[in-house]
């Protein structure tokens, strides 16, 4: 059977350096408003940790997502060919992506290599008790495990969880209602910041023309948020935090990569390329966080047809031959 020892020694190594070096700049270990700030910082810069190693793949994440985006007037010129054909539009489609060296599951990279340090994590942070016998596995001293399984955020333990017994957390020294609304209030954070990482860049590419990529834009927008609605009352309260620190950290690196490099979006109305001309799209003009539209300018009405001003009453008629005309001949 396959062994995730590894990720636990890595993940374990990385939270104990770090709360190394928050103990060695003086950060208290004792808690301060009830909170053992030491073990929480080691649980925010192990994102920060993550996040840095991972950083070429959401450059690759990035370049994938706007050769999509480039696609998109063929894949809509495919899908009208092959109307009513799913079989052969798929196999056309893939060999587009083949051949253009284009891959729809890009997008997802990032989240899934993240998916082992999130088991690590969650595994490491569910064996702190005090009564647990294998204080020193993973290459922790039982001094430091004895430590974090006394971390507390605002009074609730780290390895807490909404759906705790009031027995597991007597365990720990904690108060059950304190636990779940430390946690609750976690997990709706959660939820938010996770909804937003993904309608951000929904809201800056717009929704894409292949059903197979369209289908993944839903599953990142509702389902996955609407998953950790159930899902976040059995996560430990340091996986939470974890998980918030990732999700606020994805949002400031989309809006500086989506500020400095605007994805191109075709015109509203346009075909497969007819109505740009072969030109090259303008970058999408969408902005906010929300969905807020930027403010346009004004569109001037008009100049309205100078007036010709009218014979004032009593004046004399002008004479034809003065203006350079003859009279009209009377028709007899």
């Amino acid at each position: 059977m396959f062994s995730l020892d590894w990720i636990y020694y890595a993940i374990s190594w990385i939270l104990l350096t770090w709360h190394s070096a928050w103990d060695a700049i003086g950060v208290s270990v004792d808690a301060v408003i009830g909170t053992n700030w030491a073990w929480i910082l080691s649980i925010i810069f192990l994102v920060v940790t993550v996040r840095v190693i991972l950083f070429p793949v959401f450059v690759k994440q990035i370049k994938s997502q706007r050769a999509m985006q480039a696609l998109q007037p063929k894949v809509k010129e495919l899908q009208e060919k092959h109307k009513g054909d799913r079989e052969t539009l798929q196999k056309e489609m893939m060999e587009l992506y083949r051949k253009e060296k284009a891959n729809p599951l890009m997008g997802c990279l990032p989240m899934f290599l993240q998916i082992p340090v999130f088991l690590g994590l969650f595994h490491t942070l569910k064996r702190l008790n005090p009564d647990n016998q294998g204080k020193t596995l993973y290459g922790w001293t039982v001094e430091q495990f004895n430590s974090a399984s006394n971390a507390k955020l605002f009074s609730a333990p780290i390895s807490g969880k909404f759906g705790s017994t009031a027995a597991e957390m007597a365990s720990l020294g904690a108060n059950l209602t304190t636990v779940k609304i430390v946690a609750g209030v976690l997990v709706c954070i959660m939820i938010a910041t996770t909804y937003l990482t993904s309608r951000q860049m929904i809201l800056k590419t717009g929704w894409a023309e292949d059903p197979q990529q369209r289908m993944v834009q839903r599953l990142m927008l509702y389902g996955i948020p609407f998953s950790l609605l159930i899902s976040g009352a059995i996560f430990p309260i340091g996986v939470i935090i974890y998980w918030v620190t990732n999700n606020l950290f994805t949002l400031g690196q989309q809006q500086w990569v989506l500020r400095k490099f605007p994805p191109l979006v075709p015109p509203k109305g346009s075909t497969a390329g007819k109505a740009t001309g072969g030109k090259t799209a303008q970058p999408a003009r969408t902005g906010g966080l929300l969905g807020r539209k930027t403010a346009q300018p004004a569109v001037k009405a008009p100049a309205a047809a100078p007036k010709v001003a009218g014979p004032k009453p009593g004046a004399k008629p002008v004479n034809p031959k003065k203006g350079g005309g003859r009279p009209a001949k009377r028709q007899g």
